[in-house]
């Protein structure tokens, strides 16, 4: 897929993709977000059995690392490896970080 940076290397867009993926998972999982709507989401979710997992950025950041896997990937296998990268990266970044901030 090209983004229209120009040329650049193959991991580039893998790269953005685990940044771009642990950035949302920790804004959803914990911050209150732009006017309160990622506080409006948890409050809406209680009860339900996606709430715990709108509170674990490890687990949002594997089911939002499906659409940049499958956006970039040539092929199933590709896209499975792809997937299991970016949500690693995410939660490898998650936990360099996660406790400072």
């Amino acid at each position: 897929m090209d983004l229209g940076f120009g040329p650049e290397p193959p991991w580039f867009e893998a790269m953005l993709s685990v940044l771009a993926v642990w950035r949302l998972a920790r804004l959803v999982a914990r911050e209150r977000g732009p006017f309160d709507l990622v506080s409006r989401l948890h409050v809406a979710a209680a009860g339900a059995p996606l709430a715990d997992g709108l509170a674990c950025v490890h687990c949002l950041g594997v089911w939002l690392a499906v659409l940049p896997a499958a956006l970039l990937a040539p092929g199933w296998v590709a896209g499975l490896l792809l997937w299991l990268a970016v949500a690693g990266g995410a939660s490898a970044i998650e936990l360099a970080v996660g406790e400072r901030s």
